[in-house]
């Protein structure tokens, strides 16, 4: 039996036990939405000015808002919803965040445990539903169990690889009272989440990486979640090896560094494409390998010796076949490989990197008077790289990845695993509260900004700094593209009309203006940048400007488009 914390031998209700052990694990911010079944937890939280919940206005938006918030500080986002509707609108934020790793706890009302299984009132089985997109998950029958459910829930959600955990939490279950015991330590059997590496294993890294003459270093999203982005930074430019990144990689290492060849896979640059085509030694941290990443596997980096780390062993070997896989901490291993480095001649492959580096990305300023690109541009000459992008999904991610050189971690905020349009406001919602010293700026499309534009009356309530600029060319952009690019341009359903965001803007009590070309851009992005509050920026951009590189369907990576031509 593990030892205890005794903090209160009365009797205490499951809510206010809940509101105590959120105390204990220290969470100072909650994103949610209220409704019936989860009112005695509300009751609880107005009665400990602890805890700041922030209202949002859809429970999409509210586990958005936690994934953001944890993205930014590395603890884990806690969401509350309430039961049925509200449990089902967070299912895509909780999908999202289980596909990008990402640590949260979500607690979900539920209907009386009596009332289970028999068709209640807004009653959903959304601990059933959400078994594939979670971590784990719980439902609470006895309020016995609850301090237990607690303590394990936020231990699983930020050890190992981490992602959503989630509570669901029956009314009765809320009212019911039991003396209040919060455990010291976990143990969950058969849960071991860190492995430790054995010494054969790093003799054969140091051992290839002596060997290697065009090594390269991939980096993936699970060295931002290891906090070791710090330590890969030291080692790469000691060992003065190529660096690229995946999506979810981005800001693990220095954007402006010269080793820094960009983003790998199907949106990636020519030089990271083609680096890791021609490596001889792939050394992939934190990366699962999705199709993104790879293009066709039979492709994908064909003679080089792959070394794979990750922290979940189910990773390995699953998309693409590695000659050394290693389960293991990323921060453990670097730190282990920290004075390793390549004992043979590569100056030659660095020089020959950075040529190829040059060329890309390409765009095409003519027939415009404003382009997609020189917008993000803009943002980063005024923050010098150093504010938190937040994303939706769709062209301007990928220009974002392109255009704005990140210089820290914990920076790029952008749905990679699910693809989930409208996840930027909230997310820059979560941002802010996360840390309030730093620029928050969203980046979205037309139709992407549509799927939770609401959510800019949560920015004017809390008066949150964040400037969202809005990149509007009257399409779905990444979809046309598509259509352009591989049928025919035989446009379906991609034209989307957007209201006159600078009128919503100032309709919610949010400062806004638009610009049309690069000059009236330069000057409304200084004039958001000194002003307090919400800023929606509208940017008309050219309708039909495309994004490269881009692999087409099928090809493998070293086959890149870098134009229409």
């Amino acid at each position: 039996m593990n030892s205890v914390v005794e903090k209160n031998q009365q009797l205490q209700c499951g809510s206010d036990m809940l509101t105590e052990a959120l105390r204990m694990e220290n969470v100072d911010t909650i994103f949610g939405y209220p409704g019936g079944a989860v009112l005695p937890i509300y009751d609880s939280l107005y009665k400990c000015p602890e805890i700041r919940h922030i209202l949002t206005r859809h429970e999409q938006a509210a586990i958005h808002a936690a994934d953001g918030y944890a993205r930014v500080t590395g603890r884990p986002g806690v969401a509350l919803v309430t039961s049925g509707p509200g449990a089902t609108n967070a299912v895509t934020g909780i999908a999202n965040a289980y596909m990008d790793s990402v640590p949260m706890v979500v607690f979900t009302g539920q209907v009386p445990t009596e009332m289970i299984g028999r068709d209640s009132f807004q009653e959903v089985d959304i601990f059933g539903m959400t078994m594939a997109i979670t971590k784990h998950n719980y439902l609470v029958m006895d309020i016995k169990d609850l301090p237990r459910v607690i303590k394990e829930a936020f231990y699983l959600a930020k050890t190992g690889r981490p992602g959503p955990v989630l509570v669901d939490l029956p009314k009765n279950v809320m009212i019911s009272k039991a003396p209040f015991c919060y455990p010291e330590t976990v143990n969950i059997r058969g849960y071991e989440p860190k492995s430790a590496i054995p010494e054969r294993v790093l003799d054969r890294v140091k051992e290839k990486l002596e060997n290697a003459t065009r090594p390269v270093v991939l980096v993936g999203g699970g060295v931002i979640a290891a906090g070791a982005s710090e330590v890969l930074t030291e080692w790469v430019k000691e060992a003065q090896i190529p660096v690229v990144s995946t999506l979810m990689g981005i800001g693990a290492f220095p954007s402006r560094d010269p080793l820094h060849l960009g983003m790998l896979g199907m949106h990636g640059t020519f030089a990271a494409n083609k680096a890791v085509y021609r490596s001889d030694l792939l050394i992939s941290l934190g990366v699962r390998f999705n199709d993104r990443v790879t293009g066709n596997t039979k492709g994908f980096s064909p003679d080089s010796y792959k070394i794979h780390v990750n922290i979940d062993a189910a990773e390995l070997n699953k998309n693409v076949s590695v000659d050394l896989p290693i389960t293991g901490d990323i921060l453990d291993i670097l730190s282990a490989v920290k004075g390793y480095a390549p004992s043979r001649e590569t100056k030659e492959w660095a020089q020959e990197v950075s040529v190829w580096k040059k060329n890309v990305p390409h765009f095409d300023r003519s027939n415009s008077s404003l382009k997609p690109q020189d917008v993000i541009r803009l943002m980063d000459e005024r923050t010098k790289g150093d504010a938190i992008i937040a994303t939706d999904v769709g062209q301007h991610q990928i220009w974002t990845a392109h255009h704005y050189a990140f210089q820290y971690s914990r920076s790029f905020l952008t749905s990679g695993g699910l693809g989930t349009m409208g996840f930027g406001l909230p997310a820059a919602i979560g941002a802010a509260f996360a840390d309030p010293s730093r620029e928050v700026i969203c980046i979205s499309g037309d139709g992407s900004f549509q799927m939770n534009m609401q959510e800019l009356m949560t920015a004017v309530d809390y008066n949150l700094p964040i400037k969202i600029l809005i990149l509007n060319n009257g399409y779905l952009g990444m979809v046309r593209q598509w259509q352009e690019l591989f049928y025919d341009r035989r446009y379906s359903s991609v034209q989307i009309n957007s209201p006159d965001y600078v009128a919503f803007a100032h309709s919610c009590g949010a400062a806004g203006w638009r610009a049309k070309n690069e000059e009236e851009a330069k000057n409304i992005i200084d004039l958001a940048m000194n002003t307090s509050g919400p800023v929606i920026l509208e940017f008309d951009v050219t309708e039909e400007e495309n994004v490269f590189p881009m692999v087409p369907p099928g090809g493998s990576n070293h086959e890149t488009m870098i134009s229409k031509g």
